[in-house]
């Protein structure tokens, strides 16, 4: 008997050693009801739903640094912000571009009639105000010291704007007004320009200016570059990056710049302005930084003492340098690389292809030089006088591209403050 129980035993424990082994051949699982299965299905509902229970502060940065990413790569110009932009150079791109002002951009029907001339025509960009010579930031800007002095107003929306500007492949130049801000100054007497009879020196309307000897206002100004760089401008384009004259409407001689001042460093103040802006907008944010000024600094030296715009120091501090070459900018019997002219307005042609000529020439001796992309006048100048102007429609301004594309360059923006261009003007 003890023998029979003995074999049972062991033909039971041969029986269920092979259930075993075919269970573990067959892939057959033993479900085991205990806690661990309970965390394997929290787990499984995670990765169906990864924001699942997150804040929407950290949904946000889970979400949104692809889909900026993935829109950015299909539109032109400023694809290098980020963690990484200081590693890539700027996209530069060969803009043909119209002005607007922060309240045409504002205007839906206006910003729309811009955008169909520019996707039915040969242009591809515009420039818009970042800040105006009225001192405001033209949209609600996150910056506390433009906030706490006022210098901001909602004239647009720019994030809907840049969108919109975007989706059409439109490239978005940003015009910053520096040194000529009524405000900052006003609300920083420290950074205001010094009257010899004490107190702030004013210009005729009464308007401060800011002091570009004191580099406690560049700070000023490279913020809201920064900030619009990070809003989604594809370059900033800074204005009036320049100390006043006379043409500004007010007595320069009463400017106070100290006793010992040399006027022959007013044009060093103003490259060092921009050899550190270059570091800031394009080195630190990825997209590439241009400047205007005159087009008579291309033409002869006699403004680096008022002006403090040097041809070279400047073309040799920025990617783009932006001549505003308006004929009607030039004084009568100006004379240009030899040419006279009588009545400069009435030579658009002529005007700008002998000044970017002038200014091309003297560039050739520097190694390293910007990019010259000139503004063109699209705007007529009857305060000229009875016979010295003529009125600028699409004739005008064609002949002012022609002379840029005859002088060798193939860049330009059309400048008119009441952003009106002629259909007429452009290749389809």
């Amino acid at each position: 008997m003890r023998n029979i129980l003995k074999i049972m035993s062991i033909l039971t424990a041969i029986i269920l050693l092979t259930c075993i082994v075919l269970t573990a051949c067959t892939g057959v699982k033993v479900k085991v009801p205990d806690a661990s299965e309970k965390k394997s299905e929290q787990s499984d509902g995670e990765k169906t739903n990864p924001t699942e229970g997150q804040s929407e502060e950290s949904k946000t940065n889970d979400t949104k640094p692809s889909e900026n990413a993935n829109n950015k790569s299909e539109q032109p110009g400023n694809q290098n912000q980020g963690d990484n932009a200081s590693a890539k150079k700027p996209k530069l791109v060969k803009a043909r571009a119209v002005y607007l002002t922060g309240w045409s951009a504002g205007n839906m029907t206006k910003l729309q009639q811009i955008i169909e001339l520019i996707n039915t025509t040969e242009l591809n960009a515009v420039v818009l105000d970042i800040k105006d010579d009225d001192g405001k930031v033209g949209y609600e800007t996150g910056i506390q010291e433009v906030r706490e002095i006022g210098g901001w107003e909602r004239k647009y929306d720019v994030d809907k704007v840049i969108k919109l500007l975007h989706e059409n492949n439109i490239y978005v130049i940003g015009r910053l007004v520096c040194f000529k801000d009524p405000i900052l100054p006003n609300k920083r007497v420290d950074l205001a320009y010094k009257s010899v009879n004490g107190g702030v020196w004013r210009d005729n309307r009464g308007r401060a200016w800011v002091n570009p000897l004191n580099k406690d206002s560049w700070q000023y100004i490279l913020n809201i570059a920064k900030e619009a760089a990070d809003k989604g401008f594809d370059e900033i384009q800074y204005d009036y990056i320049r100390f006043p004259n006379a043409g500004d409407g007010g007595n320069v001689k009463l400017i106070d710049f100290g006793p010992n001042f040399d006027p022959n460093t007013k044009s060093d103040f103003i490259a060092e302005f921009l050899r550190i802006s270059m570091k800031e907008i394009r080195e630190g944010k990825g997209i590439p930084l241009s400047a205007d000024l005159f087009a008579i600094a291309a033409v002869g030296t006699a403004d680096d003492k008022t002006l403090g715009q040097n041809w070279e120091k400047l073309c040799a501090e920025t990617d783009y340098i932006c001549p505003m070459a308006y004929p009607s900018h030039y004084a009568p019997g100006q004379s240009i690389r030899g040419v006279t002219f009588a009545k400069p307005d009435l030579e658009p042609y002529a005007v700008v292809y002998q000044t970017l000529m002038t200014g091309k020439e003297r560039l050739e001796k520097l190694e390293k030089k910007a990019i010259i992309r000139p503004y063109l006048q699209a705007f007529s100048a009857p305060w000229l006088g009875a016979g010295n102007w003529q009125r600028y429609g699409a004739k005008q301004i064609r002949e002012q591209i022609k002379a840029v594309y005859d002088a060798g360059y193939d860049e330009w923006i059309l400048w008119a403050p009441d952003n009106v261009y002629p259909l007429e003007a452009f290749e389809k």
